[in-house]
């Protein structure tokens, strides 16, 4: 019952330009693979499905992370016009309540509110998770949306891990497997995963997987969201074959305005700058979010896909099913990835 109280070591040379960025991820995007053994057994989405074909959220209880701003705001927006209980979990307490006052604003009876949570803090996670087991009976809907990207030193969590391993994949990870009791307390329970285009130039180096021999910002971003969609797919995988009744799926935005840039390399960073200029050609945060919306609440949506645009080499345009990355294809080191993150989070899912 809703009881109302918010990497990888690059042989490469590092990218110094946005557009050169742009290029590779457009590059490795272009050359991924498909899961060609499943596409005569998935039904394409409507590719201008919008929030209008979202079906009524009534009794249905959703947790976002990285809510307060960009897709996970539009997010939590949605959400709360569909009749949706929505839980935004951010670490800024103040963002918090000025997210839910403008959803309020613009859904005078949205059922909104905040729980604080530092995904790069498992003690933060833990806490979070404990108070929902506390108050809730079921949670419908974890939308595993928050990020950082490509700061330009390496920083570490307060466990110590690779800063953007630790926001992107660890907390999300953890968070997810403390909160499976009440997902399989729901009917149609879904994890939704937020991963990128840069996951297909990506590589996973269990051999430094905290980038310290060589920390590459784009390289450990890349790495990071690679291993995110790793997990979604092993985390399907895992549901069907223990019965968890979970559908755990993957979306990508393309290239979307919001606070990333501003917040990772910076926009007074050659990389920001350039990004700016270019900011015309993007969609639109509430655009980025169509994917991400559509596999938390399409009944047709299907465990184990990744969704995203699918124009312009996935930086926009019409909705479909995006291209899986060849070394997110790979189960070769999946399980090899899984049993990293249980030790590193101290997390075992049940």
């Amino acid at each position: 019952m809703w009881n109302s109280p918010d990497t990888a070591k690059d042989k490469t040379e590092t990218p110094r330009s946005f557009l050169q960025i742009t290029r590779a991820l457009i590059a490795g995007a272009a050359l991924a693979g498909t899961l060609a053994s499943e596409a005569n057994t998935r039904t394409e989405p409507k590719p201008d499905w919008s929030t209008g074909d979202m079906p009524s959220q009534k009794g249905r209880i959703v947790l976002v992370t990285g809510g307060t701003s960009g897709m996970g705001y539009e997010d939590a927006l949605a959400l709360s016009r569909a009749g949706a209980d929505v839980i935004i979990a951010a670490r800024n307490p103040e963002r918090g309540q000025e997210a839910i006052a403008n959803i309020k604003q613009a859904v005078p009876e949205a059922r909104v509110q905040f729980e604080a949570v530092d995904l790069a803090n498992l003690e933060s996670v833990r806490s979070l998770a404990s108070r929902l087991q506390g108050r809730l009976q079921k949670l419908d809907v974890l939308i595993n949306n928050a990020a950082i990207m490509a700061p330009p030193t390496r920083g570490v969590s307060a466990d110590g891990y690779e800063m953007q391993l630790a926001t992107n994949y660890l907390g999300h990870f953890a968070l997810t497997g403390l909160l499976m009791p009440l997902l399989r307390e729901s009917e149609d329970a879904r994890v939704v995963s937020l991963s990128s285009i840069a996951a297909a130039r990506g590589s996973l180096n269990l051999d430094d997987l905290q980038a310290e021999r060589e920390y590459n910002p784009y390289a450990t971003y890349a790495q990071s969201k690679l291993a995110v969609l790793k997990w979604a797919f092993e985390l399907q995988r895992r549901s069907d074959a223990a019965g968890w009744g979970i559908r755990s799926i993957a979306a990508h935005p393309g290239v979307a305005v919001t606070e990333l840039i501003a917040r990772g390399p910076g926009l007074d960073s050659e990389f920001g700058k350039e990004w700016a200029q270019r900011r015309g050609n993007f969609h639109s945060a509430a655009q980025g979010a169509i994917p991400t919306l559509y596999a938390a609440t399409a009944p047709e949506a299907l465990g184990g896909t990744y969704y995203g645009p699918t124009g312009e080499n996935e930086t926009r345009g019409p909705l479909g099913f995006a291209k899986v990355p060849e070394a997110a294809a790979d189960r070769s080191d999946s399980d090899a990835l899984w049993q990293v993150s249980e030790r590193l989070t101290g997390v075992t899912y049940r």
